[in-house]
């Protein structure tokens, strides 16, 4: 991964997302007869741009947005220079506030749309995978799962008395419905019905371990050995499935906990390569390591769904549901103190690496990324916080409901007090970026 790389990937998604977002802006304010003078993507000051009729298209220097720069409208650019002269019909101050409303709005919209669409046009053309599966194979030692008493080879019938039949629906509701919330499931163990309750306060925020379950039928996969190390040793190549330990079976998500479990110890280790069973005995390191990376092998039932043009639509509006139910719980358990802030929020850099291993990754894996992106954007705008749109939209609701317009003092206050806790934010994150680089 070059730096160049991933400035590019970085540019290409930031840049994308804003302009769509400022777009809505820009299209909303035109329809209703406003005046646009400034379409930038970046905050002030301006770097560079050309001026085409009366808007002046341009980049500014502060890289964590954008904005329209709308006649007769405080904003960022901190202009009052139509302050004390009587509204103009194409500026923003002299439409009626529902037409205010969608402006401000529109850049959200847009947002939202953005990701629909993607998530549309991805769900159309590959369809989905789904497993058909809800035993559990593995529960992870400690986790909150194991903790409630679960155990491989139980099936999950219902979580929050939503019935399910594929791992995805389990997920979903656990990781991004559910979250923040008291856990109900329905299990079946042999020919026994079984309730499990699970309070929020026992389950993880979302910056912790997940839950503590995996699929059956998950395997572990060698990946790669590390030269000089115990597993180079005994022959183990990338690609051997790990079969067993000590004759006893295992799966991926506890063979590294098996091996550590037994650091100096030698243990006897089978695995499988093609239609061939092999064994050696191995002593792993005193840190618990015999030098491998695994991956996890899904090799349960899959079923691959494909939709129509029209079916896929539903799916698409779906899946930003999901994304916005868990960016809405990310906020919450950040308020409530629930989630640690260095752990959940990432900056330019983290979105950067992000955006480049899902390129890398393929072209469908990078547009899921960016319409989660265009989610987490959209939110985070209509957070009520001056400089965002949902301080404009909370200055408008303020007016409309006591039918008096805020101070343009206190306004350019509020704003400037907005931007400059928002750049403030900014070097925060940026500061978390390197210091977990």
């Amino acid at each position: 991964m070059t730096v160049l790389t991933t400035i590019f990937y970085f540019v290409i998604t930031i840049g994308i997302l804003v302009f769509i977002h400022e777009l809505g802006h820009f299209l909303a304010a035109k329809f209703f007869g406003m005046r646009v003078d400034r379409f930038s993507i970046g905050f002030p000051p301006r770097a560079f741009g050309k001026k085409i009729g009366e808007t002046d298209y341009c980049v500014s220097w502060i890289p964590i947005g954008g904005y329209v720069k709308i006649a007769g409208m405080i904003d960022e650019s901190f202009d009052t220079d139509f302050v004390g002269q009587e509204p103009q019909p194409w500026e923003f101050r002299a439409k009626p506030i529902w037409q205010r409303m969608i402006v401000i709005s529109a850049g959200v919209i847009m947002n939202i749309l953005l990701a629909i669409f993607i998530f549309w046009g991805i769900i159309y053309y590959q369809g989905k995978l789904t497993r058909p599966i809800t035993e559990i194979g593995y529960v992870v030692p400690e986790s909150p799962a194991a903790k409630a008493g679960l155990k491989s080879g139980d099936k999950i019938i219902s979580v929050n008395s939503h019935d399910v039949t594929r791992w995805e629906e389990i997920e979903s509701i656990i990781y991004a419905e559910a979250l923040g919330n008291d856990l109900t499931l329905e299990i079946q163990r042999r020919n026994e019905s079984i309730t499990t309750f699970i309070a929020r306060s026992d389950l993880p925020d979302i910056s912790d371990e997940r839950f503590g379950i995996l699929p059956a039928g998950l395997l572990a996969v060698v990946q790669r050995v590390e030269s000089g190390m115990p597993a180079e040793h005994v022959g183990l190549q990338p690609g051997d499935t790990i079969k067993t330990v000590n004759k006893e079976p295992v799966v991926y998500a506890g063979l590294q906990e098996t091996i550590r479990s037994n650091a100096g110890k030698e243990i006897l280790i089978g695995w499988k390569r093609s239609e061939n069973l092999l064994e050696a005995k191995v002593t792993p390191t005193t840190e618990g390591r015999i030098g491998i990376a695994l991956d996890a092998v899904y090799t349960g039932p899959v079923e691959h769904v494909e939709y129509s043009l029209i079916g896929a639509f539903p799916e698409g509006v779906k899946e930003v549901w999901i994304a916005s139910a868990f960016f809405v719980n990310n906020i919450y358990q950040l308020i409530v103190g629930r989630a640690s802030f260095t752990r959940s929020v990432g900056g330019p850099i983290k979105i950067a690496q992000i955006a480049t291993r899902s390129a890398e990754s393929g072209v469908m894996t990078f547009l899921g990324f960016m319409a989660l992106l265009s989610m987490s954007l959209a939110l985070l705008n209509v957070l009520p916080f001056p400089a965002l749109d949902g301080g404009h939209l909370l200055f408008l609701t303020y007016e409309g409901v006591f039918r008096r317009e805020i101070p343009h003092k206190v306004k350019i206050a509020i704003q400037q007090a907005g931007v400059f806790l928002l750049l403030v934010f900014m070097a925060f994150v940026l500061y978390n970026d390197i210091a977990t680089f």
